[in-house]
């Protein structure tokens, strides 16, 4: 195990007019489970390349166990990555790609098989060690590339969206035995995902990035009750949070008086209450979710607009939603309050 400190890193395409990633810093603590979460084209994927060695740093360091291994090529740098592909050799079998690593580097061929068996056993593809990657379903795959990565028994695991290529429910299950496993191994993993129910569900810590720039780094509890900022409170969570623009002038029971105008309020979907005085709106559509209802309203309401959004969304139970094209109050039972010219949070 080992902590890793990523200190101003930065990296730059050619073709780009943009920093790929810009000054990156973050600690990742030793046995830690961090998800880098961010929408596409954020950096994720380029920061952790640039931890694994397949991408230079333009500037910048990376310490892992108290080393500096920005220089260092890939194979020295006592890391194990699992692949978005999966990344198998398709003419050998699967103990032989879990092992690959380890032969290649001149182990004893018993040590390196009870190694493989060992990872395989915590995996649950001890039957499968005989089979080539054809013989295999894709979730079946995706254990043999974390068994590849297991045996190696490195300081460091990277994880490059490994469950994007699996089925909703397969990837459900697959992401609680890893995360379970990852606990029993006790190895500092960073995991990049752009799925926030992933990085909500799995991470010890949460690091959201965007164009390059790290934006928040929390729990997942603390990110999605306190969001850093615009960006983090719209992309974490789902439905995403209603932000509210309200015009000079306008007053309103139950955000007050127009001192607002240089403020957005956020309001999350599960905070709204129907009410006899609030925010009018009109119901648009319900949607049924079985133990819950989404319902999409447009604003009525003067003097406020919604930022980023074309409907208004709350949560209610299936029998407390009003029927599509009726009028109502809304109240929100908890807001929250973002400076209008930067986007960052405001203390209420």
């Amino acid at each position: 195990m080992a902590a890793v400190s990523l200190r101003g890193i930065t990296r730059h395409y050619d073709q780009s007019t943009e920093e790929a990633v810009s000054e990156l810093n973050l600690e990742i603590k030793d046995g830690e489970f961090l998800v880098l979460v961010g929408p596409s084209g954020s950096g994720k994927s380029t920061t952790l390349r640039m931890l694994a060695g397949l991408e230079p740093l333009d500037s910048g360091s990376i310490i892992l166990d108290g080393k500096d291994i920005s220089c260092l090529d890939a194979k020295d740098r006592d890391v194990a990555m699992v692949f978005q592909s999966y990344a198998l050799y398709p003419h050998m079998s699967v103990a032989e790609n879990m092992g690959f690593a380890l032969k290649v580097a001149g182990n004893d061929p018993q040590e390196i098989m009870m190694l493989v068996k060992e990872s395989a056993a915590l995996l649950n593809v001890e039957g499968l060690l005989e089979r080539k990657p054809k013989e295999l379903s894709g979730g079946e795959r995706q254990r043999v590339a974390m068994g590849r990565a297991i045996v190696r028994k490195p300081q460091l695991f990277l994880m490059d969206e490994p469950l994007s290529n699996l089925d909703a429910k397969l990837r459900a299950s697959t992401r609680t035995r890893i995360s379970t496993l990852q606990r029993e191994l006790g190895v500092t993993t960073l995991y990049v995902t752009h799925d926030q129910a992933e990085a909500m569900t799995m991470g010890t810590r949460v690091a959201v990035m965007n164009m390059g720039k790290l934006h928040q780094v929390a729990s997942p509890q603390e990110i999605y009750d306190e969001p850093a900022d615009i960006f983090v409170a719209t992309f974490i969570g789902s439905p995403a949070m209603n932000i509210l623009e309200l015009s000079p002038g306008f007053t309103s029971p139950i955000f007050g008086p127009d001192s607002h105008h240089e403020i957005l309020i956020g309001v999350r979907p599960d905070k709204w209450e129907i009410s006899s005085v609030g925010m009018e709106v009109k119901v648009e559509a319900v949607e049924f979710l079985g133990a819950d209802s989404y319902v999409y309203a447009s604003l009525v309401s003067t003097g406020a607009s919604l930022l980023g959004a074309e409907f208004l969304i709350f949560r209610c139970k299936p029998k407390e939603a009003p029927p599509t094209g009726e009028q109502i109050f809304l109240s929100p039972s908890e807001v929250h309050l973002f400076d209008k010219a930067s986007g960052m949070r405001l203390k209420n």
